[in-house]
């Protein structure tokens, strides 16, 4: 099946649905694809009950979708570029399976963003999640109720994933932030000039009262035989050990930059390089969200827009917002300046290991290598059904590789979908992405 539109976006969140409904809004024919069952991103995921208050931000976000005119197609995962201007898709459900074909005029980047994990002993042990993993699963329905929770890693998800999952009844141990205070005093202090986020922060304080908040410590090691029983933590001068059922891990969050890798736009460091527009060093191909950079929903809200506007030809209304993306972006460089890692856990992986759990490879195997195509040789670390989506931004923390190494399919898809697919379009005239 072959699909044509004037605008294509490829991801739900908030930024995708902002750049969707903006453009849509001023008269453009747009349809926004996601592999998810529902528009709405990690972010705004529906749950399996309701808890509190409903977000009034989505709320108002998916009615102005609907209203817009932009059509949403979901449960499609891209996969592949087969030519200039146009993606294709997989879909795998229970009714369908199959591979559809869009053409666009105007391309919007909005995949957002995944966990960063990195490895220490135990980390592959059942009961050990990484802390959106978890938090989503739980919106999904799996039972939390009574179990003893450690949340562990780095950044502001960390206290809202706690507050979750209190909700939800499970009983947290307490929340392991890798950042000195030191660290986290200036982002701290710099929030009074935004009171909507240092309210939010102090609602999340007040859900988790008396449940400590340990700043400064990291987790060494995960122990237990078939299952997780407790969790070593450091300081750096003692070493303790709490008990648990789940331990909740992550590291701050890596952009999924796959599809503009793959479409050859240019990075800035790990993000996409985008323009004042959010257009990319492609001029039809626009990216907004956590791509260009991890600075939190406002600043997807507002980037998703501008990008809608300028496609839409409403450079002059686009103008207007990019005052207030700045000083979203600016948030942004200061959280990850407030949550960088701490040269620590570099060694927190011993011989023994697992880095690519995919391929099951060991630490030991990987540091007699040079590079990251070296390792990919000799060892297939990389080479699983992730693609190196969970040991790529591992081994750039441990060795300083950058694994940006894309080929089609970007996502693992069964042979039988390429063989049904439409043979109009031939990877012969792609530029090659076999870099290694």
């Amino acid at each position: 099946m072959i699909r044509k539109a004037e605008v294509l976006v490829v991801g739900a969140g908030p930024a995708g649905i902002a750049a969707a409904t903006a453009a849509a809004r001023h008269g453009c024919q747009v349809l926004l694809l996601d592999d998810n069952a529902s528009a709405g991103g990690q972010i705004w995921r529906s749950g399996a009950t309701t808890r509190g208050k409903r977000d009034a931000a989505k709320m108002s976000a998916l009615a102005n979708l609907r209203s817009s005119g932009a059509e949403t197609l979901m449960g499609r995962r891209i996969i592949d570029a087969p030519q200039r201007g146009v993606l294709r898709a997989a879909i795998e459900n229970s009714t369908t399976s199959a591979v559809e074909s869009y053409e666009w005029d105007h391309l919007v980047i909005a995949t957002g963003a995944r966990e960063r994990f990195l490895p220490f002993p135990g980390w592959t042990l059942p009961g050990v999640f990484g802390a959106g993993g978890l938090q989503a699963l739980v919106k999904g329905g799996f039972d939390v109720k009574g179990k003893r929770i450690v949340i562990a890693g780095t950044g502001p998800l960390l206290l809202a994933v706690a507050a979750h999952l209190k909700e939800y009844g499970a009983t947290v141990v307490c929340v392991v932030e890798q950042a000195p205070w030191r660290q986290l005093l200036p982002f701290t202090a710099s929030l009074w000039s935004q009171p909507a986020r240092l309210f939010q922060g102090a609602r999340y304080r007040i859900a988790l009262r008396g449940i400590p908040y340990r700043h400064g410590c990291w987790p060494t090691a995960a122990l237990g035989e078939d299952a997780l029983r407790s969790l070593r933590i450091t300081d750096g001068r003692r070493t303790w050990e709490e008990r648990c059922d789940l331990l909740a891990c992550g590291f701050h969050l890596v952009p999924n930059t796959e599809l503009p890798a793959l479409l050859d736009c240019t990075f800035e460091g790990d993000f996409i390089r985008v323009d004042a527009q959010q257009r990319t060093s492609i001029e039809n191909i626009f990216c907004v969200g956590e791509p260009t950079g991890i600075a939190g929903l406002d600043a997807a809200l507002v980037q998703g827009e501008i990008a809608g506007l300028t496609i839409a030809g409403e450079a002059g209304k686009a103008t207007t917002l990019q005052a207030r993306r700045d000083r979203e972006n600016s948030f942004g460089e200061r959280l990850l300046s407030a949550f960088r890692l701490r040269p620590e856990l570099q060694s927190l992986a011993t011989a023994e290991t697992i880095v690519c759990r995919c391929e099951d490879v060991r630490y030991d195997q990987l540091k007699a290598y040079p590079s990251w195509t070296e390792a990919k040789l000799q060892t297939r670390c990389g080479m699983g059904p992730c693609q190196g989506r969970i040991c790529g931004p591992a081994v750039q923390t441990l060795f300083g590789w950058h694994a940006r190494s894309v080929r089609p399919p970007i996502f693992p898809v069964p042979l039988h979908l390429l063989c049904d697919a439409d043979p109009s379009y031939s990877h012969e005239t792609t530029v090659p992405q076999e870099k290694l």
